[in-house]
């Protein structure tokens, strides 16, 4: 994120949990569990393209996803850096609600993040070629989304929602080489094209703090509304009322494709693009508080008539 070929569909249930995460349903977001998650993919290092923790990465997010969505989607395809590489990616993609009839205002709702992690540690003084772990900027947005696809499985919403894991966010070192998976996603919506979306990315800073950000607020004022509305019906204060950075990130390419999409971020983390982004500097208690937010979220837009 900046500021400013062939698809495989699989339909399966796991036969075995590789996380190690006790398999449980339930209706309440828990933040401990995210944060195992979190942990979890912290455990096979960094995860960028081509690198052997973004395939351990891919195994453990599938099977994790596939544990509680209908539907799997693996959404294949190969890259063209503007240095001429190829790089091969995958977007991963559940689906809660696949056949449920749209009625009224309820809609199809995508809940994003970005699974990869950055090739390299460019906000370092030194070790600048050193690629990150991610534990914030990438991690944590996933961390949530696993949880959500949990608690949603066994408390339906009354939309569908649509979960999009994306590679190749963080790729290159300017723009023209990131937001890979999202630029592909846009279109190729698969199945389903979203109505709404919530991008969750960098939400699990142990100092939390959310700020509307401004392209989202230009592209969805109404859903940025209701998201800062429930936060303050939680009485969850790390959500700011006012309008604090402009960025680029992966809600950019949906917006483009006609998506009312927003951007739920953190973005005063000084641990960014660093090797000190490692799960010491983030908390359970923030990954639930956006958790908690982003579920109510979603069924007070399904319950829209």
């Amino acid at each position: 994120m900046r500021i400013c070929a062939g698809s495989l569909l699989i339909i399966f249930l796991p036969l075995f949990n590789c996380s190690g995460i006790s398999e449980r349903k339930g209706t309440e977001f828990s933040g401990r569990r995210a944060f195992d998650h979190l942990i979890a993919q912290c455990n096979f290092g960094p995860r960028y393209p081509g690198s052997p923790g973004h395939k351990l990465a891919e195994g453990y997010l599938s099977s994790e996803l596939g544990r509680w969505c209908d539907e799997i989607h693996l959404q294949r395809f190969k890259a063209k850096t503007s240095s001429g590489k190829e790089i091969e990616l995958v977007n991963i993609i559940g689906v809660i609600n696949p056949r449920r009839p749209i009625i009224g205002k309820a809609k199809t709702i995508l809940i994003c993040a970005h699974w990869d992690t950055r090739p390299f540690a460019e906000m370092e003084k030194n070790s600048k070629e050193t690629p990150i772990l991610g534990a914030n900027d990438g991690a944590s947005g996933v961390a949530v989304l696993l949880e959500l696809a949990r608690v949603l499985s066994s408390s339906r919403p009354k939309a569908r929602v649509l979960f999009a894991l994306f590679d190749g966010e963080d790729y290159g070192m300017d723009t023209r080489d990131m937001f890979l998976g999202s630029r592909y996603f846009a279109k190729k919506f698969w199945k389903y094209k979203p109505d709404l979306g919530i991008l969750l990315d960098m939400v699990g800073d142990k100092d939390l703090d959310i700020y509307i950000e401004e392209n989202s607020w230009a592209a969805a004022p109404e859903l940025v509304d209701l998201v800062w509305g429930v936060a303050e019906e939680l009485g969850i204060s790390a959500f700011h009322r006012s309008v604090k950075y402009r960025i680029i990130d992966d809600h950019i390419p949906l917006i483009e494709a006609g998506v009312k999409c927003i951007d739920v971020i953190d973005f005063d983390y000084p641990h960014w693009h660093t090797t000190r982004d490692t799960p010491d500097k983030c908390s359970p208690d923030s990954l639930k508080a956006i958790g908690d937010v982003v579920l109510k979220a979603i069924r007070r837009i399904g319950a829209e008539k």
